[in-house]
């Protein structure tokens, strides 16, 4: 026994490694990094428009937001409305998820767009080196956040940048002053360098550039919405400091050589967050004045015709202006965010950032059409260079190398652009190199994605491999399936001349790719791919003999037991696949809880007619659950929901508590549910703390929120009240007694505090419904389980009849299920049970599995300063908390039926990895990127399974692994004779 845990530990390990890899594969075959380096800045070839360049970034603030007039139907950015109307240009930046602060401001400075993988290698400084304006400038001014200037600044010589303390970053606050910082540090800069000779050279000369962060719309949408009136009015802050920067500006130097843009990283939806591709949080402003910048023009009808190019959020060209924003006169110029790096290097005459991907936006330029076609050839020479150098670097080490096929002429269309430019003609010269931009990011993408084959096939064998492992595992070790020529549980024998065969055959298949992988100078984890595909498949082989027992096992079975094995195959893939489908559809869920409602009532009903009210309460348990998928994703705040729900928590606990106090004459069912009746008065007062622990925390919600609307912040004093609950309240179950209801009912109501004061609307009520589901799910199991025992089957369990369906008889099975905790076919309900609830506790309250799902404003309670790590960790914990409610009644229905947890474990990564492998297919990297991002999501949730639900089954333990649960073999009425399956879980 000591020895099959151990290998299952190995095989847990095996498998945590296989998922973590093949999670990271996706950034293989899809999203390498687009960053190459070896490449020479391209020369520009005309004058500079500008000596220097002013950039504002306001960080989340909405296109349509700052456009659009207010209510009484004047701009709500005066300034740069007038600049719009009658001096600049202006226009929507179209940004590419993840639509997050760092990736926004990297397409903004550099031009780029960095790969989904970003995320992993860090926030507060650059995983990697990439060129920028910044860089190519002469010297960069910057002040703002500090979550985002010393990123870009930080590690460059030629900046002078500040930024304020993280403290300033409060949610609970009017975030707006953080803009008048960056004003007013900015203002004080240039009146200092009137006295201060070395900053006065420093911003004297050509190739200068202001950057001016301003992260007040960013924290004020995060906290109070961009639809608050606190957010609208920052908008009309950030008008009047750029209008007193110019001023300041335009004072400072008079020479008329000053270009300016205005811009945001992203936007922000309405329930203040950003992330995903939603238009409310791609769109953003963008206007452009002063030097080298061509002045407005009148709209005309052809600029509403869709000419079927898309933006890199898939919005059409050519939008409809609306009529609010008081612009439908003006001509509009919308562009990729990734345009705007070479449009503020144009205008400065310097190189484009050598990793740019954006394409001049020449209808921002106040140039004359050979200065507008020069442009555009540097823009698309530098382009092309960094195809070429992928390009030469994939030939180098590829033995079987194949070119992109539209490219290979390229020296030609560069001799052909060159020689229309030298012939006057401008027009055609700009159209051919903007087609040699689009040819080079196509060939860029057929680099990027050079590998795909070879990565899908080998992770599809690898996880098949896993499976098939995993099968035979759980099959040998955990199940009575009749293996003709070895005994259950007993380990494979590799000793054999087939199966020493197998493995040398394994070994040499892996060193001669190996070999291959290490000429191609494939990453490491290529490697780890390839090898943990061979190992399963060669593990499989090499005991040929096993598979040989289980063909002739099937072989022998009587029909009737094939045709259940069909049966349950083919209702499990229909539950995955509809458990696929819930992740585009969250209403998918109503259908299931309406359906398991009816078929729960009538289990119970058929198996204990004794208990009439249980199979009602079943039922109404189920159908309430099904209302919260059809609400809406974006959770609305409502205070009164949240605190009306702690009072629900509290009237089921007391009802649970009298069902769980009743005499001991109680029905089979009852007995099972509830465990002995020894109560005492230790746990009737813990039961006490435990309600006023949950009263005390919707108390809670209630203050803290009506002090964060009144803009008092968080006092020390909440917060430390706010965290004591919480802590307190999870430890309490730990000293519960073991019968259980009543461990069930005090881990409902440990946690309820902690998910109350994370609460913001109606996810406080989900958590009732979902406790009430999951007591029903006990309750079903708890009658199959005394149908079993009323049926006799005691004596002869069902569960051993799994032979009789095979011939010939097999030999060396144990004969009692309680002793070997065997698996049989129908127990896979319980996994699949599992795999509903778990996902329905997390789809239930709205998420949508996609970066913008977390709302923010749940952490307020706690913290209100700014710190990722801090609200990161308490939005886990809000995630978890309905997990763990999930995994301790899967480990109270394990205890039930007497079944093995770390079987039933593997049984659920089974099922898990057929939603993996379908969700791998689905992911994708073409398309609106709403949809690249969450088909990642979707990937990434399913791969993390094995880690999660490992997790969560270990800090459930801490909480269920000494249930008690009462005998039904022995009378109810007779304490002395009283029985339990005390042991802990294996």
């Amino acid at each position: 026994m000591e020895q099959r845990r151990w290998s299952e530990v190995g095989l847990v390990i095996l498998g945590v490694l296989l998922h973590s890899s093949y999670m990271l594969s996706i950034f293989d075959i899809y999203f390498k990094t687009p960053i190459v380096h070896g490449m020479n800045p391209e020369p520009l070839g005309i004058r500079a428009p500008a000596k220097r360049l002013v950039l504002f970034i306001a960080d989340g603030m909405r296109a349509d937001k700052f456009f659009e007039m207010d209510t009484t139907g004047k701009p709500r950015a005066p300034y740069l409305h007038n600049i719009m109307h009658n001096k600049g240009r202006w226009g929507v930046s179209h940004a590419r998820p993840p639509t997050e602060s760092r990736p926004g401001h990297v397409a903004i400075i550099a031009g780029l767009y960095e790969d989904p993988s970003a995320v992993t290698k860090g926030w507060k400084a650059n995983p990697v080196e990439f060129d920028s304006v910044f860089n190519r400038s002469r010297h960069t001014v910057a002040f703002g956040s500090p979550d985002i200037v010393p990123i870009f600044c930080g590690g460059l010589s030629n900046t002078h940048w500040k930024s304020y303390s993280h403290e300033f970053e409060d949610f609970a606050t009017d975030a707006s002053f953080l803009d008048d910082w960056a004003f007013d540090r900015f203002g004080e800069f240039l009146n200092e360098s009137r006295h201060n000779m070395t900053l006065a050279e420093q911003i004297d000369g050509d190739g200068l550039i202001v950057f001016l962060h301003l992260l007040g719309c960013d924290t004020n949408g995060h906290a109070h919405r961009p639809y608050s009136d606190i957010y609208l009015n920052n908008i009309n802050l950030v008008d009047r400091g750029v209008k007193s920067t110019v001023k300041v500006m335009e004072e400072y130097f008079p020479d008329g050589q000053t270009s300016y843009i205005f811009t945001a990283d992203h936007g922000m939806s309405n329930k203040g967050s950003h992330g995903d591709g939603d238009p409310a949080n791609t769109e953003t402003p963008l206007v452009a004045w002063g030097a080298g910048v061509r002045g407005p023009g009148l709209a005309s009808p052809e600029d509403d015709v869709d000419d079927g190019l898309r933006f890199v959020d898939q919005h059409t060209h050519h939008e409809k202006t609306p009529a609010s924003w008081g612009l439908r006169n003006v001509e509009r110029t919308d562009v990729n965010q990734g345009d705007i790096a070479p449009l503020m290097s144009t205008l400065l005459g310097l190189p484009c950032p050598l990793n740019s991907v954006g394409t001049l936006p020449v209808e921002f330029l106040a140039l004359d059409q050979e200065e507008q076609a020069q442009a555009m050839f540097a823009n698309a020479k530098q382009v092309l260079d960094q195809f070429l150098r992928k390009s030469q670097l994939k030939q180098a080490t590829s033995l079987f190398f194949k070119p992109f096929g539209p490219l290979i002429g390229y020296k030609a269309t560069l001799v052909h652009i060159t020689n229309l430019i030298a012939v006057g003609q401008f027009v055609l010269a700009l159209q051919s190199a903007q087609d040699l931009i689009s040819l080079a990011l196509d060939g860029l993408h057929y680099f990027q994605t050079y590998d795909w084959l070879f990565l899908m096939s080998t992770i599809t064998v690898g996880y098949l491999g896993w499976m098939l492992y995993i099968l035979l595992h759980v099959l040998q070790s955990y199940t009575t399936f009749p293996f003709f020529h070895r005994k259950r549980g007993q380990r494979r024998s590799y000793n054999s001349q087939p199966g020493k065969a197998v493995r040398f055959a394994g070994g040499v298949l892996m060193g001669i790719s190996s070999l291959l992988l290490i000429v191609e100078q494939s990453p490491p984890l290529y490697h780890l791919y390839l090898g943990l595909a061979v190992f399963f498949w060669t593990e499989i082989l090499t005991d040929i003999s096993l598979l040989q027992s289980i063909g002739l096992a099937i072989r022998s079975a009587k029909l009737s037991w094939l045709s259940k094995a069909i049966f349950a195959c083919l209702i499990s893939f229909l539950v995955l696949e509809l458990l696929v489908a819930s992740f585009f559809w969250r209403e998918v869920y109503t259908g299931v809880f309406l359906v398991a409602g009816v078929v729960g009532a009538v289990v119970v009903s058929c198996n204990t007619p004794d208990v009439s009210m249980v199979p009602a309460f079943v039922w109404a348990a189920c159908w309430f659950m099904s209302g919260f998928t059809l609400m809406p994703a974006q959770i609305p705040d409502n205070t009164s929901l949240v605190v009306g729900s702690g009072i629900v928590v509290v009237l089921l606990a007391i009802i649970g508590r009298w069902l769980d106090c009743m005499p001991s004459s109680k029905p089979a069912l009852q007995r099972i549910v509830c465990g002995p009746s020894r109560k005492s008065d230790k746990s009737k007062w813990l039961f006490l703390i435990q309600v006023m622990l949950v009263l005390a925390a919707s108390a809670m919600v209630w203050i803290t929120t009506s002090h964060r609307t009144q803009k008092k912040g968080l006092p020390i004093l909440h917060q430390f009240i706010n965290w004591s609950l919480a802590g307190v309240s999870l430890l309490l179950p730990l000293k519960s007694p073991r019968g259980m209801l009543a461990r069930l009912l005090s881990i409902f109501l440990g946690f309820a505090p902690l998910f109350l004061l994370l609460s913001i609307g109606y996810e406080a009520l989900f958590f009732s419904a979902l406790a009430m589901v999951l007591f029903s799910w006990v309750l079903v199991e708890s009658a199959v389980c005394n149908s079993i025992v009323q049926g006799g089957s005691t004596s002869s369990p069902k569960w051993e009849k799994l032979n009789a369906n095979f011939l010939p008889e097999p030999t060396g099975l144990k004969s009692s299920r309680v002793a070997v905790f065997s698996i049989e076919l129908l127990d896979t309900r319980i996994a699949l049970c599992f795999l509903v609830l778990i996902n329905v506790a997390f789809f239930g309250t709205g998420n949508m599995a996609s970066v913008a799902s977390f709302e923010i404003s749940s952490v307020y309670r706690f913290i209100t300063i700014f710190n990722p790590y801090i609200m990161g960790a308490l939005l886990l914990c809000k995630l978890f908390v309905p997990f763990i409610l999930v995994t301790c009644a899967f480990s109270a229905v394990t205890r039930v039926l007497e079944l093995p947890r770390l079987g039933c474990y593997f049984i659920v990564l089974l099922l898990s990895d057929v939603m993996t492998i379908h969700f791998f297919f689905l992911v994708k990297n073409i398309g609106s990127w709403m949809d690249i991002g969450q088909s990642i999501s979707h990937f990434g949730i399913m791969s993390a399974q094995i880690v999660f639900v490992l997790l969560l089954f270990a800090l459930s333990s801490v909480f269920t692994y000494d249930f008690d649960i009462m005998s039904l073999q022995q009378p109810a009425a007779s304490p002395a004779l009283h029985t339990t399956s005390g042991h802990k879980y294996k």
